[in-house]
């Protein structure tokens, strides 16, 4: 009998997954911060050709980061349930065309950055140490997550400085929700991988505080809530902001309850942070319209 042989996938959609763009959710929740900010920044009138910069800035600098992320991990994400498909953990790519790949990348990301203003380029190359450390720090760190959402809170300072050249009060507080913001929804990413990580021995957010992942999930989307709300009154946005504003505060609620639920799916963690997206879209339209209405 003829054994069947696999189908070979097409080198366009390996080089796709190693950019990561087969998942959107990872790549709009980098944007988002980004939009809040700029539209912040202009009171709802950002330049559009601005817009475009930092909506394609997010998208290289985002996958720049995750070929980086795997060239460092591709010893570790074949023992990862989640990982091991990864075209590198696979050996599908090459090291040297994952090198190419993310130098275009950063290349791409640099010339966008050009348009930017002084401040805002600097704020762009202070971020990449940040982007091409974070998969080291797990190794020694045991909290990666923060260096994450330190190099994701760059989204916020690049985009409103963009805008003013300059940074504001209201620029740290929406700083400071994006930091804890993304410290909730990737330690619910990392509870996913808890099993795997602690065989292979390297840190987590959710490995260090363990039973108390849920908690600290709580404890992080709680300070976002409040920087959040600080930032309302700090640009005197209106009642959109406030519907929107609660709306998020209430899936938050609901996401904290869910991961406190015994024997909790793993599924569950991915959902969670996919809607976390689309509640990051909803306080985006309640930042734009709180400065209109």
């Amino acid at each position: 009998m003829t054994q069947t042989q696999p189908i070979q996938e097409p080198t366009w959609l390996t080089l796709f997954r190693l950019l990561r763009w087969n998942k959107p959710a990872g790549r709009l929740i980098l944007m988002i911060p980004a939009l809040w900010a700029v539209f912040s920044a202009a009171q709802g009138y950002p330049p559009l050709p601005l817009v475009g910069v930092i909506i394609l800035g997010s998208l290289t600098t985002s996958a720049a980061g995750c070929v980086i992320n795997d060239l460092w991990d591709r010893d570790i994400d074949p023992q990862v349930e989640r990982t091991r498909n990864r075209p590198l953990a696979s050996r599908a790519l090459s090291v040297r065309v994952a090198i190419i790949i993310a130098l275009i990348a950063l290349v791409c990301a640099a010339v966008l950055a050009l348009y930017l203003n002084s401040l805002s380029f600097w704020l762009c190359v202070a971020a990449v140490p940040v982007i091409v450390c974070y998969p080291l720090a797990k190794r020694f760190f045991p909290i990666p997550q923060l260096v994450l959402s330190i190099a994701w809170g760059f989204a916020v300072l690049i985009s409103w400085s963009a805008v003013t050249a300059s940074l504001t009060p209201a620029t740290w507080l929406l700083w400071g929700a994006t930091v804890a913001w993304t410290l909730g929804f990737d330690t619910v990413y990392a509870m996913s991988d808890r099993e795997d990580d602690l065989k292979v021995g390297i840190n987590s957010s959710a490995i260090f505080f363990g039973n108390y992942a849920a908690e600290a999930v709580g404890v992080f989307l709680a300070i976002a809530s409040g920087l959040l709300a600080g930032f309302g009154v700090e640009m005197e946005l209106s009642w959109p902001f406030w519907f929107a504003w609660t709306i998020t505060v209430m899936g938050w609620v609901v996401h904290y309850l869910r991961l406190r639920q015994q024997n909790i799916e793993k599924a569950a963690y991915g959902e969670i942070f996919a809607q976390n997206v689309w509640l990051g879209f909803i306080l985006l339209s309640g930042i734009i319209l709180g400065q209109f209405i």
